[in-house]
């Protein structure tokens, strides 16, 4: 997915979850941020930023937030993001190449998941969650507990019992990290129901992005680490 344009910015401060201020050409700009995630390790005042430019003259917010840098890696941290890159490029992923039909946004249950996917008579499900946090070079979602992440999982699990194929996507926003974990740390009860849908049949994947300040797109896929109890 590609950006028409962007600018560079310095992050000043984010006063909540909806608008960021930026040092853009020496001036104060007000901004929207395309992600209600904390982000806290990322929005750190004076953190080199990526803006696009709106293209809606009668918005209140000229910019939106769409990347941080954190030290030399770029973390792209528009919550619209992870669909598209993987829309774009979803029958490079194990399962889908054959698809001969991909709906966004398919009624499942109580929830919208992100992708259906039909291959001749087989039915599959995909939901896709953006990973912006990084710790160590391991990729941790959630970075904030999510009642609706461990909703969709659930919703997953049962999807099985219907002969759907069911997929969870982690699509981590950035290149860096050499694997990825549920953040057991942050909400135990998500990453210990991700675990349980792998063992009941859930293909659980992580793949990492090639991220540039106007681009994002699907990368490769890298290890998924659940924790070891023995």
């Amino acid at each position: 997915m590609r950006y028409p344009d962007t600018v560079a910015g310095t992050f000043i401060e984010r006063p909540n979850r909806f608008i960021a201020y930026a040092e853009i050409n020496g001036k104060t700009e007000k901004c929207h941020v395309k992600n209600t995630g904390r982000c806290k390790e990322l929005l750190i005042q004076g953190a080199k930023a990526v803006l696009s430019v709106s293209d809606n003259p009668d918005r209140s917010t000229a910019y939106d937030l769409i990347g941080i840098y954190k030290g030399d890696m770029l973390v792209n941290i528009d919550s619209q993001a992870p669909n598209k890159a993987v829309a774009e490029s979803i029958r490079r992923i194990p399962g889908f190449e054959s698809a001969d039909e991909v709906r966004p946004e398919y009624r499942y249950g109580a929830s919208r998941i992100d992708i259906f996917a039909k291959a001749g008579s087989t039915k599959k499900l995909m939901e896709v969650k953006g990973v912006t946090l990084e710790k160590d070079g391991t990729a941790l979602f959630p970075d904030a507990p999510t009642e609706r992440g461990l909703k969709h999982v659930r919703e997953l699990e049962a999807s099985l019992k219907e002969g759907y194929e069911a997929y969870m996507m982690f699509l981590i926003q950035m290149t860096g990290p050499t694997a990825f974990s549920p953040n057991y740390d942050m909400h135990e009860e998500f990453a210990l129901e991700v675990e349980r849908a792998q063992k009941m049949g859930v293909k659980v994947l992580a793949y990492d992005c090639r991220v540039t300040e106007d681009t994002m797109s699907l990368g490769k896929p890298i290890d998924v680490v659940f924790r070891d109890y023995s």
